[in-house]
């Protein structure tokens, strides 16, 4: 998959079939629309293209700086790639670009840009300045220049009854069975390992601390979760905290994983962590040995789970 940073980088080898959105999650509903894409891609010898926007929307136009994404930018790249997008173009979302009008969009960017043979849209798409124009506007467009539109109905949306917003609250509350059947796989973090303080290796639980260097990531609620990685090219499965670590007077919140059946080090290595399902809430102990004792009690509680995702 070419991923291209800005429309104006990109260079038409042949006519596009493109979807446009922010497509924050790639859940099933997503899934469905660029299953589409491609499928009608391949059938009619078109370029199936992407277009989405960075940072979204919001936190440009309604300067929502508290909301935070499922994916990272990186992440989202890799399952488009899987799902057989052949162009994802990310365009930087500025206040000068919101006020293009509806048929400078058309005309500069769909058209002239993009050279698009085929748009797949929602039935609710909005475009243009102050998102005057409705799908409706689109399909005229289309007739004047030679594009045509095809509109998703809302029944097939609703019939998924799927969205970015009730995953993000999935996932906030500690619903991540609910997230992660929304998603159509698990909810991941990614980042770096790095060292930690070391208490959970004396107390007979090594932990690999993951560092998410993207401060926009949606975290998950605090508490303890079994989890999944891949490992030297082996699945292994373990539990994951989250939170400041109250009974040892933790100030900043930190994710840490105790793996089970690994012995390795894995300092310095980027890491994709799967989220299965939460164990418990986070809470505060009155000693390191009633930690122990509960740290003990969850590795048991993951290990009668783990066969149902084997």
């Amino acid at each position: 998959m070419e991923v291209i940073h800005s429309i104006s980088n990109y260079r038409p080898q042949k006519p596009a079939i493109l979807t446009i959105g922010t497509f924050d999650g790639i859940h099933i509903g997503h899934q469905k629309i660029i299953s589409n894409l491609v499928k009608k891609a391949k059938k009619e010898d078109l370029c199936a293209i992407v277009l989405t926007f960075f940072p979204h929307p919001r936190m440009v136009l309604q300067k929502e700086t508290q909301l935070k994404m499922i994916d990272t930018l990186e992440e989202k790249t890799k399952l488009l790639e899987q799902l057989g997008v052949q162009v994802l173009i990310i365009q930087s979302f500025t206040p000068e670009f919101s006020r293009m009008t509806a048929i400078e969009y058309t005309r500069d960017i769909l058209v002239n840009k993009l050279c698009i043979s085929k748009l797949i849209i929602g039935y609710d798409h909005r475009f243009g300045r102050n998102r005057e124009a409705t799908v409706e506007d689109l399909k005229h467009f289309g007739s004047d220049f030679n594009f045509t539109v095809e509109e998703i109905p809302a029944q097939d949306i609703e019939s998924i009854a799927v969205s970015s917003t009730k995953v993000r609250n999935a996932i906030i509350s500690g619903e991540i069975r609910k997230a992660n059947q929304f998603l159509g796989r698990p909810f991941s973090l990614n980042g770096l390992i790095v060292e930690g303080d070391k208490i959970g290796r004396e107390m007979g639980y090594p932990t690999a601390n993951l560092e998410i260097e993207e401060d926009y990531k949606l975290k998950p609620q605090k508490g303890v979760y079994l989890v999944q990685s891949s490992l030297n090219g082996k699945k292994h499965f373990g539990m994951m905290n989250v939170g400041k670590r109250p009974t040892v007077s933790g100030k900043k919140t930190r994710i840490e994983t105790c793996f089970f059946d690994f012995k390795g080090n894995l300092y310095g290595k980027k890491l994709s962590i799967d989220l299965l399902e939460k164990i418990r809430d986070e809470q505060k102990f009155n000693s390191l040995d009633a930690l122990s004792d509960q740290l003990n009690t969850d590795q048991k509680s993951c290990q009668k789970l783990i066969p149902n995702y084997l």
